[in-house]
């Protein structure tokens, strides 16, 4: 029986041929071998994309089967959560810190789910992109404390000598480590020493610990029964335990090392980092939305509207100073490479 076409061929290959060139064949992936030393990982032996292709071949390569499809996917799912979560979402002084919190969250998910989907491109692109994921992760390192801060605080923490200095120095510490992480990202070269690790996770670990105190403090000071009542606390703990398995997975290259090329694509452990960090923020903001809920009738009254309003403002200080550091330091980078090519 003759095939029937329901479109004039001519129509069709009109159609087609924009859409063929819009959307290329994409390059098989290689091995380590075979891209600098840069764009390698320890003990990922395949799976990398080959440098130098148009920045759509990149952009693409989100449906392609590669060793960092499931760290830009995670992060990306995550991102998109978070959105369907806050849509819609009223805002007024009082949920304002959670709205920027929520900013936080989408900002640091997209630049980490960028930087992994296009870092290939280029010595300078994969620079400039993880210059930009650290300033996403510190712009949520200070969204994290200014929420933590505000909802989930008890008074006697807040009227303590940590309370007093909350908020300026977790603003300081979440800079340290954006810069830190650029320093750690510019100077060191693979092989990568032991103080690279050291030198990103010494900062992001005090920042941690600081910012995490406002909880710390409501979990050691309520029983294990108390938790059924309070929701929050349960994910609070949840999002601290999730934490801590993600920074063991980022700061060991475990189950990789012992099966060099075995989890290239599934199972690395950059990939568990990444799938942990975004089970934390999710339970995170469930915790927080459970406990903005439970303080937002008396938020303007205990804090009052100026003091809100400048913490608030003290966020958009941070995003500027982070994003400057970056900056300077992408400087550094282009000249660096120019230097190298003389």
């Amino acid at each position: 029986m003759p095939q029937v076409s329901f479109a004039h061929p001519s129509l069709c290959l009109n159609f087609l041929s924009p859409l063929h060139r819009f959307l290329p064949s994409l390059p098989p992936t290689i091995r380590d071998v075979d891209v600098l030393p840069l764009f390698r990982e320890r003990f990922i032996l395949t799976g990398y994309r080959p440098t130098g292709l148009p920045w759509r071949c990149y952009a693409l390569s989100l449906f392609q089967i590669h060793n960092e499809t499931l760290n830009v996917w995670s992060h990306l799912l995550a991102a998109i959560c978070v959105v369907l979560r806050f849509m819609g979402f009223s805002v007024d002084i009082s949920s304002l810190p959670l709205v920027l919190y929520a900013l936080s969250a989408v900002t640091y998910l997209s630049c980490s789910a960028a930087a992994h989907l296009l870092q290939s491109h280029s010595e300078q692109a994969h620079y400039s992109l993880f210059f930009l994921d650290y300033v996403g992760v510190a712009i949520y390192q200070y969204g994290c404390a200014l929420a933590l801060c505000l909802y989930s605080s008890d008074t006697a923490w807040r009227q303590s000598m940590v309370g007093e200095v909350f908020l300026p120095a977790a603003a300081l510490l979440a800079w340290l480590s954006c810069t830190a992480c650029c320093y750690a990202k510019l100077h060191f070269r693979r092989q990568y020493p032991l103080h690279r690790k050291l030198c990103q996770l010494i900062p992001m670990g005090v920042a941690y610990l600081l910012d995490i105190s406002p909880v710390a403090q409501r979990l050691a000071t309520h029983s294990w029964t108390s938790w059924t009542s309070r929701p929050a606390l349960a994910l609070h703990f949840l999002q601290v335990v999730l934490f801590l398995l993600s920074a063991f997975f980022f700061s060991c290259a475990v189950p990789e090392r012992f099966s060099p090329g075995r989890f290239d694509i599934i199972g690395h452990s950059h990939q568990l980092f990444h799938i942990l960090l975004s089970l934390c923020t999710l339970a995170q903001q469930e915790a927080l939305f459970h406990d903005f809920l439970w303080r937002r009738p008396a938020m303007v009254r205990e804090f009052g509207e100026e003091h809100l309003m400048l913490a608030c403002a003290s966020f958009s200080c941070l995003v500027l100073c982070c994003a400057m550091t970056a900056l300077a330091m992408r400087q550094q980078v282009q000249a660096q490479l120019m230097k190298e090519l003389k």
